[in-house]
């Protein structure tokens, strides 16, 4: 989704790693709730590689706590929903308007953590750069989600007699 992302919308990015449109926000809420820690888990990982090789491969230290607050902020939403709305693997209590909720929540919490880790490194801007982080990954979360969901309303659903 990094790839699709930088090849539509390089021309969208605010600053390295924050962009107006960002889809790959929107697979790390989707890959938590299907998957739960082990969505988690996964994002840790790939967003570690991502940061050490792409977007940080001079800063360390930056890479290893974007990794962890890449992973972070969607799981701490999707654990916030599981307590909140009773939230479980088969994500039958997802109604739309739940989900429209935890897009905003996630597109709310990741940022907040990112820049709550740029306020302790004492860097300057925080307020422009959350509210970019904030569009862009609700929007990029909008579009993944919702062309995700179109995409399976053209499956077809099963005759009655074999629910």
């Amino acid at each position: 989704m990094l790839a699709i992302n930088e090849w539509l919308f390089t021309r969208f990015e605010f600053a390295r790693g924050i962009n107006w449109i960002y889809l790959p926000a929107g697979i790390r809420l989707l890959s938590t709730l299907l998957f739960a820690e082990a969505g988690a888990i996964g994002l840790l990982l790939v967003s570690w590689l991502v940061c050490f090789f792409y977007f940080f491969p001079d800063d360390p230290v930056r890479s290893f706590a974007g990794g962890i607050l890449a992973a972070l902020g969607p799981y701490l939403v999707y654990r916030g929903a599981q307590h909140r709305y009773g939230l479980h693997a088969s994500l039958a209590t997802l109604t739309p308007q739940r989900l429209l909720l935890l897009i905003v929540a996630y597109s709310v919490a990741s940022p907040l953590l990112m820049h709550l880790w740029f306020a302790l490194q004492g860097k300057e801007g925080l307020l422009q750069g959350f509210l970019v982080m904030f569009i862009g990954d609700l929007s990029g979360t909008l579009l993944v989600i919702y062309t995700v969901k179109a995409a399976l309303s053209f499956i077809p659903t099963p005759p009655t007699s074999l629910r």
